[in-house]
């Protein structure tokens, strides 16, 4: 039988492999990093819904030794990765002291590429997706320190236009970007928030 070649691989997706990322979404990263230089070496960063890790490992590389990577996700991440990160398999919104204590405070930037389980029913997934974001921007707003940056993906649909500007209102600089690697089908967009008021 023949191998079933898998609908999703792409030129992304065979290129993060040779590079050794365990997923093609690290590119949307790397592109909002060239677009808005927004993180710098020995900077404290924060990646919610971390899982399977290219973000961390990306994110890990440009603070350096000196900066320091936080992860959290509910499934485990399995990637070997450097010593600057650290990773809590949990669910963001437990409530206990452990995952307060793990995340602490004073980022330099807050970073969430979590996405819900879809359904297949656009409007579920819309709704999931504004409640993870909206988790998101509480902690990036308890966790950030004055001047950092927020990035978030989420799906268009309602609730887009509240979510957007709730984040307009806490940062001096707004953004809203596709980027080219998110596939043509994908709902998703990413909103930054540079500059925390």
């Amino acid at each position: 039988m023949k191998n079933k070649k898998n609908k999703w691989e792409d030129h992304y997706s065979r290129k993060a492999k040779k590079e050794r990322f365990p997923a093609r979404s690290v590119y949307k990263l790397q592109e909002i990093q060239k677009k808005y230089n927004i993180i710098k070496k020995g900077y404290k960063i924060l990646d919610l819904g971390c899982y399977p890790g290219s973000w961390l490992l990306y994110a890990a590389d440009l603070t350096g030794g000196r900066g320091q990577v936080m992860g959290v996700d509910l499934k485990t991440v399995s990637v070997k990765t450097p010593p600057n990160v650290r990773i809590l398999t949990k669910d963001i919104f437990s409530t206990d002291d452990e995952i307060k204590e793990f995340i602490g405070t004073n980022y330099n930037v807050v970073l969430s590429d979590m996405a819900p389980a879809t359904t297949g029913n656009k409007g579920v997934d819309a709704a999931r997706s504004f409640n993870l974001c909206e988790k998101a921007l509480e902690i990036a707003q308890k966790t950030l320190c004055s001047g950092g940056t927020f990035v978030c993906k989420i799906f268009q649909g309602e609730g887009f236009i509240n979510f957007s500007n709730s984040v307009k209102s806490g940062f001096k600089i707004h953004k809203i970007i596709k980027p080219q690697t998110s596939r043509k089908a994908s709902k998703e967009i990413y909103i930054v928030g540079i500059d925390k008021k």
